[in-house]
């Protein structure tokens, strides 16, 4: 049978997730902004009037539902493509079929491509042409950002519909769905599942309904019925069902960049409690814990620096107990070293200082390093006047003295501004200290 051809005889093969996918418009739950009535893609689908489009969005939020959807919708021949799978030989011969479709038939083909953003460029250039000239009207189905993952000349000819994990009263829903579904679901059976059981259900799917579906079915064919007949599903079938939460989190995908840029702005913002909110989710969700370490690293000197010179030993002591002692115990001193950074005073004067110092030396013309500062000890260099005139600092009060260390050009220069908090304000005193002694010229 096709993969998208639902006959009207019961379907008793295959797993529940996908005996329960909608065959239309009207079984899709969830997604209202995507999908209600009146929305533009309803009024497309309903229509058969399809454009280009890309669905995009965690996994089991229904993007290949909607694909199926389209394909029992349209009167266009539907054509489906893995892109884990596919090559470029794979397209043309699509492309092919289409012509001739399109050609003999005046008949319009409809390319459904999921993980999309598997294919890589040479392989979306391929199929730019005759998305273009409209030879196939092409779905993609992607769990990344389209906007990294995809050709950006596709997507200027496609829509984009970005689909949300669904709310627990959707999972309640496709559960209650399938457990009464007599032709696709379980509805010839007697089922009762207790309530506790089925928010353990809907709490540990966490949106996916494909989880939700399978965890379900495990729970009902490992469940023998009571004396009166009835499968009785508590809360103990349920946490044997689905022990885990599902986390939507790809370790190469958005949810690491957007997960790991939220921990280091909560940390930025001296908030420990987002901090350990972000970190415990990477952690669950399997990041490598030397990314999270050296991420740990940077911050330390990139948003503290030397209002706190103590966070960079913290940040290195942290990194080092990741090698030296592992997970699980490292998650310990990954929190440790994430507390202390975000309640640390913060600074960025160090790298503003060294940045607006690299932007100078990038660009300057000239920059000879003063006479005074030059060495004076190798071969001939005393004789050029090499070290004439440098007052060595450790023979004048506070280890002090005024003279000109940076070029001509830039003698009056600063770069490093400390802020006003942490370490850097006694930092401050001192430059202050240093600024008056050589106003007094001693």
């Amino acid at each position: 049978m096709d993969l998208f051809d639902h006959s009207t005889k019961k379907e008793v093969k295959g797993p529940l997730a996908s005996r329960m996918r909608p065959r239309t418009i009207h079984e899709v739950i969830g997604q209202k902004e995507i999908v209600g009535e009146g929305t533009l893609l309803r009024r497309a689908i309903e229509a058969d009037q399809l454009t280009p489009m890309i669905f995009h969005g965690p996994p089991g939020t229904g993007k290949t539902t909607l694909a199926k959807v389209i394909a029992n919708s349209t009167s266009a021949h539907f054509e489906q493509l893995n892109a884990v799978i596919a090559g470029i030989k794979d397209v043309r011969e699509v492309v092919s079929r289409a012509k001739e479709r399109l050609k003999y038939d005046q008949e319009k083909t409809v390319l459904f491509i999921d993980e999309i953003h598997r294919f890589n460029k040479g392989q979306q250039d391929a199929l730019l042409p005759f998305v273009e000239d409209g030879t196939v009207i092409l779905i993609g189905a992607t769990t990344e950002n389209p906007m990294f993952e995809v050709n950006p000349a596709l997507l200027s000819r496609s829509r984009l519909f970005r689909l949300q994990s669904l709310t627990n009263d959707d999972i309640k829903q496709v559960i209650h769905a399938a457990i009464n579904d007599k032709d696709r679901g379980f509805g010839e059976y007697d089922i009762t599942i207790a309530s506790e059981a089925l928010d353990h259900l809907v709490n540990v799917a966490n949106g996916d309904a494909r989880t939700a579906l399978n965890a379900l079915e495990l729970a009902i064919l490992t469940t023998d019925p009571n004396d009166s007949g009835t499968i009785c599903i508590d809360l103990e079938t349920a946490e044997a069902s689905i022990q885990k939460r599902v986390l939507q989190y790809d370790k190469s995908g958005d949810q690491h960049y957007d997960t790991i840029s939220a921990f280091i702005k909560s940390i930025r913002g001296s908030d420990p409690d987002a901090t350990l909110y972000w970190l415990a989710k990477m952690i669950y969700a399997g990041e490598d814990p030397r990314f999270i370490a050296r991420r740990l690293y940077v911050h330390a000197a990139e948003d503290i620096g030397l209002a706190d010179p103590n966070a960079l030993l913290v940040a290195q002591a942290a990194a080092y107990a990741v090698d030296f002692i592992g997970m699980p115990e490292a998650r310990i001193p990954l929190a440790e070293a994430a507390l202390y950074l975000a309640t640390a005073p913060k600074s960025n004067a160090v790298i503003t200082g060294i940045d607006s110092a690299l932007s100078l030396v990038e660009n300057e013309k000239t920059g000879d390093v003063p006479i005074h500062l030059r060495d004076a000890h190798y071969k001939g260099a005393s004789r050029l006047g090499h070290g004439e005139g440098y007052k060595y600092p450790h023979n004048y009060e506070m280890h002090y003295v005024p003279q000109q260390y940076l070029p001509d050009h830039l003698k009056n220069k600063h770069f490093y501004h400390p802020a006003e908090n942490g370490y850097e304000k006694t930092i401050q005193k001192r430059l202050d200290y240093f600024i008056e002694r050589k106003k007094r010229g001693n």
